[in-house]
């Protein structure tokens, strides 16, 4: 019944519908036909449009010596110059045909099915600070005020990306097309002999400076379904990216780089970009990141990417592989009137011999070649609000399996301090002299031959919970990274006492990020591996730092400043000699000509003396734990700086990546107003419990009304 009914329902509208869509086509025809007829005189008011906006929003004197159409859809132009006002000529094409896909276009949707060009000439050039293409980076004030309004980028990324694939042709064909760049001495130019796109395939030759290198680019194009697969290589040698290493410093180069896209699509209310990126031999070589080239063998990040409205993330969902070692990244973005950052890591089940094969030559040096077995997992956690950086979240932890061990050390011993061993120090990259960490020294002392106080107080100042931690701290790292996020510098650290021992004894003493992440990787096989007891590390420790110009370890400097031995020391000269490890070359500088310390320093020993007091090193003390009798080697005082040297922080600083309560960094010569503000915030901050003096010296107070009197009565 059902089939009866429907039957004469259609025939009835058959004839109805057959003349709707009849008309249809006939009105597109008439439209199409009039467009034809009309496309010249269309094309002429288009052309000029552009060539008045050109000139009006970004002042280019635009030339065209002659256009027209090809077949229906085809425009073509010859002798084509772009010359901004009063600039070197920006561009200068010989002939160029650009074809547009017509249903698209019906739409408003400007997608290019072919593109033409021979003998094409693009020419940045940039003296002193002119160029003449800064009317690239200029914004349109419309445009400007449309950006503003956009607060949905998932949105915003759908549309550019789609803009760009757009312009991606279906049919290419380039020949002797050059891009030069000309900034004072530097010079290069990259010139594409010949660069097709036929039937989705991919294929370029590109020469870099006139042949110094011959570049290829080959693979895919489907932009219609965003889909991309290409590949750059070299001619029998790496590819070099030109200019960054005269400009920054940095040199990159490699065998291969390949991108794909699989897909590009809006998924809910997100936008999803979905790829892989992948690199072979990559190397690169920057004195920020390690003294030598970095390289590596192989790399490749499997990512999503997600855009939402106020948000970009790298999904959980990734993977980084670095030769056989996977890690599971993600990262989140959000843009509110602060930005919110969140950082994941997850490496769980690794062989451990495939991580230490994974790392790139060159990062760490000491490990290469080092033998291991078992699994090793990581997990790291990070959030950071910058509307409120002191609730920052630090969680950092690698651990290995129970059957985790080094079988064999690689370029480095790290079980090498158990034994006497010759240290040497450096300064400026050079070496100051052998030190023999050992018996044969006579200026060594085992750490039970060091006065309790001088051991308990640099504890307490540079690590507390040295004996507990296991090489790290936690705590001390986040307050460090809310404290240098707020100042927008570093001022504060977070080395423990094993960081500072690895980075003395193992690791050159340049600034690189290599140095500072192989540190935390041998600190945590010592620490791990229990290679080094705490007791013997800190014995090192004790014996090797530096605590002034040239006095290197506790036996040295205990007889430079006193003329005492380490066991002899007082619990003055302890704190004293744990205040000047930040910053030993200034140590001089907290003495008076008299022999006596500086009276702001009282508030240093009065803190100091009660964060040892409260760990129940000494007995609560309220002169100063004492202050008042600690004096300067009698020879020495003739070498103390002028009474005008000051503290200028109360926080670690960059070169030593100290400590948890170092106050002594200085600066020279100040007026002396500036020392008076800040003896009496020094005063202020660290006022010690009584203001107590004994029968030989005067109180703070009374030296501040001395030195004012004095300077009244010139």
């Amino acid at each position: 019944m059902k089939q009866a009914y429907q039957k004469p329902f259609f025939r009835r509208y058959q004839k109805p519908i057959f003349i709707s869509v009849a008309v249809l086509i006939i009105l597109f025809l008439t439209a199409g036909f009039i467009a034809y007829n009309k496309r010249e005189a269309l094309l002429k008011k288009a052309v000029a449009k552009g060539l008045a906006q050109a000139k009006s929003k970004y002042n280019l004197n635009v030339n065209i010596g002659k256009y027209g159409f090809v077949g229906l859809t085809t425009v073509y132009f010859e002798d084509i110059a772009v010359t901004p006002e009063n600039r070197a000529r920006f561009a200068q094409v010989k002939d160029l045909k650009v074809g547009v896909k017509i249903f698209p276009l019906l739409f408003g949707h400007v997608r290019i099915s072919e593109l033409a060009t021979h003998n094409a000439l693009i020419s940045l050039v940039k003296k002193d600070s002119i160029s003449n293409y800064d009317f690239l980076f200029e914004k349109n004030a419309k445009d400007s005020v449309k950006t503003e309004k956009q607060s949905d980028l998932s949105e915003l990324a759908n549309k550019l990306l789609n803009k760009a694939l757009d312009k991606i042709p279906d049919d290419m064909d380039v020949s002797n097309f050059e891009l030069t760049f000309d900034q004072d001495t530097t010079h290069f130019g990259l010139k594409a002999d010949k660069a097709t796109i036929k039937d989705g395939e991919v294929n370029s030759v590109i020469k870099l400076n006139n042949k110094e290198a011959v570049w290829h680019v080959v693979g895919t194009a489907n932009p219609s379904h965003q889909q991309l697969d290409l590949k750059l290589f070299a001619d029998k040698q790496q590819v070099k990216v030109p200019y960054l290493d005269k400009k920054y410093g940095l040199k990159i180069s490699f065998d291969t780089v390949r991108t794909i896209m699989r897909s590009a699509k809006r998924v809910g209310d997100e936008f999803e970009i979905d790829g892989t990126w992948y690199v072979r031999n990559l190397v690169l070589n920057h004195p920020k990141i390690a003294p030598n080239d970095v390289i590596v063998k192989s790399g490749s990040i499997d990512a999503s990417l997600l855009v939402g409205s106020n948000y970009v993330a790298l999904d959980s969902s990734s993977v980084v592989n670095l030769g056989k070692a996977q890690i599971n990244p993600y990262l989140k973005l959000t843009f509110t009137k602060k930005k919110i950052v969140e950082l994941k890591v997850r490496a769980y089940d690794q062989v451990a011999q495939d991580v230490f094969d994974a790392f790139p030559v060159g990062l760490f040096e000491s490990v290469e070649g080092i033998k291991v077995q078992g699994k090793l997992n990581y997990a790291l956690d990070f959030y950071l609000d910058t509307a409120k950086p002191d609730g920052v979240v630090f969680s950092s932890g690698l651990t290995g399996s129970d059957d985790f061990r080094i079988l064999r050390f690689g370029k480095v011993n790290f079980q090498k301090i158990n034994s006497p061993f010759v240290y040497t120090p450096y300064e400026k990259g050079k070496a100051v002299r052998d030190i023999m960490v050992g018996p044969s020294n006579p200026n060594y002392t085992p750490l039970q031959s060091i006065s309790p106080y001088m051991r308990n107080a640099l504890i307490s100042s540079e690590d507390p919970t040295f004996y507990s931690h296991k090489g790290f701290e936690e705590e001390a790292i986040r307050k460090s990274i809310a404290t240098n996020f707020k100042a927008k510098s570093f001022k504060r650290g977070a080395s423990t006492i094993s960081m500072q021992l690895v980075k003395n004894v193992f690791l050159n003493r340049k600034k690189t990020l290599s140095r500072k992440f192989e540190e935390i990787l041998i600190v945590w096989l010592i620490e791990n591996e229990h290679l080094v007891s705490k007791a013997r590390m800190y014995e090192v420790y004790l014996n090797i730092i530096e605590w002034g110009n040239n006095v290197y370890g506790i036996g040295e400097a205990a007889h430079y400043y006193f003329g005492k031995s380490p066991a002899e020391l007082s619990i003055g000269e302890a704190i004293y000699l744990a205040s000047i490890v930040p910053k030993p070359k200034a140590s001089l500088y907290k003495w008076q000509p008299d022999g006596s310390l500086k009276p702001y320093l009282t508030g240093y020993f009065n803190s100091l003396g009660k964060l040892m007091a409260i760990s129940g090193y000494i007995e609560r003390d309220s002169s100063n734990y004492g202050f008042w009798n600690v004096h300067l080697k009698e020879s020495l005082r003739r070498q103390i700086a002028p009474d005008d040297f000051v503290p200028d922080s109360l926080l670690d600083d960059e070169d030593n990546e100290s400590g948890f309560f170092n106050l002594s960094i200085f600066k020279k010569r100040q007026p002396q107003d500036s020392i008076e503000k800040k003896e009496t915030f020094l005063k202020r901050l660290f006022e010690p419990d009584d203001k107590a003096k004994d029968s030989v010296q005067k109180t703070p107070k009374e030296l501040r009304q001395e030195r004012r009197e004095q300077r009244r009565s010139r």
